[in-house]
């Protein structure tokens, strides 16, 4: 899918979160809001990505996706997050095929940590599927 066929409507307030956060943590939620925005023109069936705030925290919703959140939190300042609804097949499907490339939070969250790098491919990847969850969620592995 080309760049041109992705709707991205863009809640204001979200730029005012993201704008809150310390310098350093600025950095990698534009870095991870700016990837989710590229799978989101890559993956096929998503054409309308809506970027609101859900909870005071920036979130990604799609036609056929499942709601997908991303945060910093200053009680926990050496991590941030990529939240996914607690009830969907998401976070035990990524224990399960990406095993320890993650730390998770029960089964609503991957953890990613400030240092280092991110695993660009598994968290392209986790993005994805959550983008499509409503399309993939009966395919064994979500389709991983």
């Amino acid at each position: 899918m080309s760049k041109s066929d992705l709707v991205l409507e863009i809640n204001p307030a979200v730029k005012a979160r993201f704008d809150s956060y310390p310098a350093e943590i600025k950095v990698k939620m534009d870095a991870l809001r700016a990837l989710i925005i590229e799978v989101a023109e890559e993956t096929e069936g998503v054409d309308h990505l809506e970027e609101t705030l859900k909870w005071g925290e920036p979130s990604y919703v799609t036609k056929h996706g499942s709601t997908l959140r991303i945060d910093w939190k200053a009680k926990s300042p050496d991590q941030y997050a990529m939240y996914f609804q607690c009830t969907s097949q998401l976070i035990p499907t990524f224990r399960f095929v990406f095993g320890e490339a993650f730390a998770y939070e029960g089964n609503r969250a991957v953890i990613l940590p400030l240092s280092g790098d991110l695993p660009t491919k598994e968290v392209k990847q986790c993005i994805a599927t959550a983008l499509t969850y409503h399309k993939v969620k009966k395919l064994p592995t979500l389709g991983l």
